[in-house]
């Protein structure tokens, strides 16, 4: 009985000394599939802190964490983010600095692609999160309808005209060209923005909703709806994914990260069909990517612990390259962009060596700013394309209203 009761005191005392902390970790799905199997490396460097990992889907997780940073109770001890809600974040507060002590963050700049480290970072210098994966952007596109059409991927890309000139090539032989004209739009809006600019704002934080750069992108989507060249097919929907699985659609703009997806779960039987390339007219841009920060509700007790989970996930070039095999989440290190695991050739991409096109690409994209009125910009640009594509409203007047209601907004 003795040796019984040693052994369950010898259990607890263990218990103890390797479970004094535990930190909550909030993130939406599917991060926290990756953070689970990192977990065995966490403990063998921290002992002492245990993962409660709080999975939600992307809108749950999102809209759950702007009520508690808005409330101040209920947020875990650390958070992911998606580039989407970065400037909400920004704009809102209750994440904390990061370049401040005990933090120190800024030490890790020239780590990161400059652009998205400029994404969670305030006009005041305050770095609100870091970046752990980026997305850069790229063409995904069916072999199988390319080659039925008789066109290359060289000549589709060539520019936008050439874009849709193929569209037009592809509606004769009951194809569409892209699911939804409104991601053209996105995606143009997003690229040839001067240094300093951020997307909606110019760098004197000028709303720029009018201008060339958002009446072309409206032109080039109002182009696509009108000729009947998109599917009308909006993103992360039921349909979206059967348009995936059953090639409805030659192409989709997108971040790197849509590969993973698309191998994993949104159409896994379309295996070696399909090809990526550069986006038309040689854009460049970031689409989509994720950062963990530290809300201030965190307990000071817990914030090296938080603070050292948030270096792991982030600046750690073997938990980024494990990211970035297991889900295509696509590292925010260059560092690592010279391992062999980018020289592989991916068989759901036909034996593309498509890894070596997203390092290329995200070593050329330059940085956006982030203003902390760019998710009141993003709402009446997206309120205005809608009523440009849906209800046939002029684009110079939709946009013209857009930017007189951010600057109404602003005032």
């Amino acid at each position: 009985m003795r040796r019984a009761v040693a052994v369950v005191l010898a259990a607890l005392v263990a218990s103890a000394a390797f479970a004094q902390t535990t930190l909550t970790v909030g993130v939406f799905e599917p991060l926290h599939l990756h953070i689970e199997r990192m977990i065995e490396r966490w403990h063998a460097l921290y002992p002492d802190v245990n993962l409660e990992i709080r999975g939600l889907g992307y809108g749950d997780h999102h809209d759950a964490l702007v009520t508690q940073l808005a409330t101040g109770s209920g947020a875990p001890d650390v958070v992911a983010i998606e580039i989407g809600y970065i400037a909400r974040f920004i704009a809102d507060g209750g994440l904390r600095d990061l370049s401040a002590a005990p933090f120190n963050a800024d030490r890790y700049e020239d780590r990161f692609v400059d652009y998205a480290w400029n994404q969670a970072r305030s006009n005041d210098g305050r770095q609100i999160a870091l970046p752990t994966d980026i997305g850069p952007g790229v063409m995904w596109y069916r072999r199988d309808r390319l080659e039925a059409s008789g066109w290359t991927i060289e000549q589709v890309t060539e520019s936008m005209q050439s874009l849709i000139e193929f569209g037009r090539d592809l509606k004769e032989q009951g194809v569409f060209l892209i699911a939804d004209a409104g991601t053209v739009a996105g995606a143009f809006i997003r690229s040839d923005i001067p240094e300093g600019d951020g997307i909606y704002f110019n760098a004197a934080g000028e709303p720029q909703l009018n201008s060339e750069r958002f009446v072309q992108a409206a032109t080039y989507a109002k182009m696509i709806r009108d000729e009947g060249l998109d599917a009308r097919i909006g993103s992360w929907s039921n349909e979206w994914y059967e348009n995936f699985r059953l090639g409805t659609s030659a192409i989709e703009m997108s971040g790197a990260w849509l590969g993973g997806h698309l191998a994993n779960w949104m159409a896994p039987e379309t295996a070696g069909q399909w090809g990526v390339s550069e986006l038309p007219g040689g854009m460049l841009l970031s689409w989509g990517g994720s950062f963990y920060g530290i809300p201030t509700t965190t307990p000071e007790n817990k914030l090296e612990a938080a603070w050292n989970l948030v270096q792991f996930l982030t600046v750690d070039p073997e938990i980024a390259l494990e990211a970035f095999t297991f889900n295509d989440a696509f590292p925010a290190l260059p560092e690592t962009y010279g391992n062999a695991v980018f020289q592989e050739a991916l068989p759901f991409l036909g034996g593309q060596q498509a890894r070596l096109l997203y390092g290329d690409v995200a070593q050329r994209i330059p940085g956006v700013a982030t203003f902390t009125a760019d998710v009141i910009a993003q709402e009446m640009w997206d309120s205005a394309l809608a009523e440009i594509l849906n209800e046939g409203r002029d684009i110079q007047e939709a946009l013209d209203e857009a930017q007189s209601l951010v600057q109404r907004r602003l005032r």
